[in-house]
């Protein structure tokens, strides 16, 4: 190809993608695959691709950029993604295909020019300030050149969207991008939803087309209510012409067949699986999410005493702590405490073992006073039965001062249990209990802690939010906020298996479960005490009245 011109059949960018995916001993493209080819080589010039994880969306769009280039060598791309170096390795794909495709080999850069991970030209290129191609993080410097095509290749990962403040700053850096662009240049974002309030939803808000590509086939209810125009017309299309009853089946098969999209559900749990799997975002409503962060207190929690009221109010908001709520959850703290300081009614530490397939012993620290309920410590341990765990969780306990431990035994028979005694008996003799549930947990876990939120009568320290965030930072990424007990907290449903991970929720409402049913017995004693009370009154005013104490009158029998 010394003259530089191409096949006219290959002026279709699936044509190419073909030729290419052949080059990489690769399956031969999947309809989505060549859905997605089409969409990106027409669509308008602010767009956005969503497509489920795995489908090769990156390899596809290096594939466009190479075949846009044999088309015209004087065009400029910059590819922007999440992290530097995820911006190299796609242009360093990209460079690999121009070096290793035959039809391509008139577009390797002469000796005079660039040719970096980070910037390259091609041969064809005019002299220019402006690479052929430029990889940059999107928190690097994006001005500097100018670019025909902006390339936005996954910019939003859980790093840099796992918070409302972290969301903002993102929203801010894509703004660069009208800095950079060329007069009717185009800006095409590809990626993965991480969370409900996901920059994507607001680009489409500026004018952005966004195209869905979800990994089942929804129901025509669904694509109507979750997806509307957004969702790929050949989905529509098929469920419009739904003769097999595709609902719930796998749209790329030949990628994911139904027993891999199962286990990735599992893994992910119902609501991660809607995020990247289903590209699903609308799922943040009241029924579905009852448990709102904006419903409980916020404030420093002392040791050993609390105030005897504390009044809820909207007017003190609190930002400078972690937030991976939905959209506009908020926390606040109380607007005024009354009363004196006074000791705690008793503190309990709850601990939910490590089970199975799970990788983290979880526990919470609640204590109760006038009916509110203080969450002084709630977090993870790795390390499962170990004597670090164990002895770190008796230390939690004596630092507090508990009066009481409560350990789930659903799973180990106990075993957890007869391990902690003796190292309590060490550290911090204790009363231990063992508590066994046979209710659905999120049914038991929702129950437990929306009555109690509703009432804004749940406390946190600041600190319990800040390690929450902290302690979950070892995870990989995609999976760190998992773990999180705020993350579980606002994503919980009625669903069975609706959490990948629960443990810390679950530790927290066992706690809470606890003072509940303290108070509600507490309650009834005193309902009992008033009742005998009044009783008794009745009584003495029934043996006052007739005079008991007086001589009683002879009776005669005769």
């Amino acid at each position: 190809m010394a003259n530089g011109k191409i096949p006219e059949q290959l002026h279709d960018f699936r044509n190419f993608m073909y030729v290419v995916w052949k080059h990489l001993n690769l399956p031969d493209p999947t309809p989505v695959q060549y859905d997605m080819a089409e969409f990106i080589q027409n669509c308008p010039r602010r767009s956005i691709i969503e497509a489920f994880r795995g489908v090769g969306k990156s390899y596809i769009t290096a594939a466009f950029v190479v075949h846009q280039l044999l088309l015209d060598p004087q065009k400029k791309f910059m590819v922007v993604s999440a992290s530097k170096q995820r911006a190299d390795d796609f242009s360093t794909f990209t460079q690999r295909l121009i070096l290793e495709l035959p039809i391509c080999q008139h577009l390797i850069a002469s000796t005079e020019q660039r040719w970096s991970k980070i910037a390259f030209d091609v041969r064809p290129a005019l002299a220019s300030g402006s690479p052929s191609v430029k990889s940059v993080g999107i928190t690097g410097q994006l001005t500097g050149s100018r670019a025909d095509i902006i390339i936005a290749d996954d910019i939003e990962v859980p790093n840099n969207s796992m918070t409302q403040m972290m969301r903002e700053k993102l929203g801010e850096a894509v703004k660069e991008f009208d800095a950079v662009l060329k007069p009717e240049g185009k800006i095409l974002y590809l990626g993965t939803p991480q969370c409900e309030m996901s920059l994507y939803n607001t680009l489409t808000e500026r004018g952005y087309q966004m195209r869905v590509w979800p990994a089942r086939y929804p129901s025509q209810e669904k694509a109507e209510k979750a997806y509307g125009a957004r969702l790929a017309p050949m989905i529509w299309d098929s469920i419009h012409d739904d003769a097999k009853g595709l609902e719930g089946m796998p749209v790329d098969p030949k990628r994911f067949d139904s027993e891999d999209l199962l286990e990735r559900e599992l893994s992910y749990g119902r609501s991660g699986f809607a995020l990247q799997f289903m590209l699903d975002t609308s799922l943040a409503d009241m029924d579905r999410y009852p448990l709102k962060l904006s419903d409980l207190m916020v404030m420093s929690v002392d040791n050993d005493k609390a105030p005897e009221k504390l009044v809820y109010g909207v007017m003190k908001p609190v930002s400078d702590l972690p937030n991976v709520g939905l959209a506009g959850d908020k926390f606040f703290a109380p607007e005024a405490t009354l009363g004196d300081y006074v000791e705690y009614d008793g503190s309990v530490l709850v601990i939910d073992p490590s089970g199975r397939g799970q990788d983290e012993t979880a526990y919470a620290v609640v204590k109760m006073l006038n009916g509110y309920l203080y969450v002084s410590e709630c977090s993870g341990i790795s390390g499962g039965y170990s004597m670090p765990t164990l002895e770190a969780l008796a230390t939690v306990g004596k630092t507090h001062k508990v009066n009481m431990i409560l350990i789930e035994s659903n799973f180990g028979d106990g075993m957890f249990t007869e391990l902690l005694k003796p190292v309590l008996k060490r550290i911090y003799p204790c009363t231990v209990e063992e508590v066994r549930h046979s209710k659905q947990k999120e049914l038991r876990i929702i129950d437990t802690l929306e009555p109690v939120m509703n009432q804004h009568k749940l406390i946190f320290d600041p600190k319990v939010i800040q390690h929450d965030f902290d302690s979950v930072q070892h995870h990989p990424p995609e999976k760190a906020q998992r773990y999180m007990l705020t993350y579980q907290m606002t994503r919980i449903t009625k669903d069975r298996g609706s959490l990948a991970h629960d443990d810390r929720i679950d530790a927290l409402a066992m706690g809470v479960a606890y003072w509940v049913e303290q108070m509600a017995a507490d309650v009834d004693i005193e309902m009992q005490e008033r009742k005998t009370a009044l009783l008794d009154d009745e009584l003495d005013k029934f043996m006052n009245g007739n005079n008991i104490n007086s001589a009683p009158r002879a009776v005669s029998w005769m």
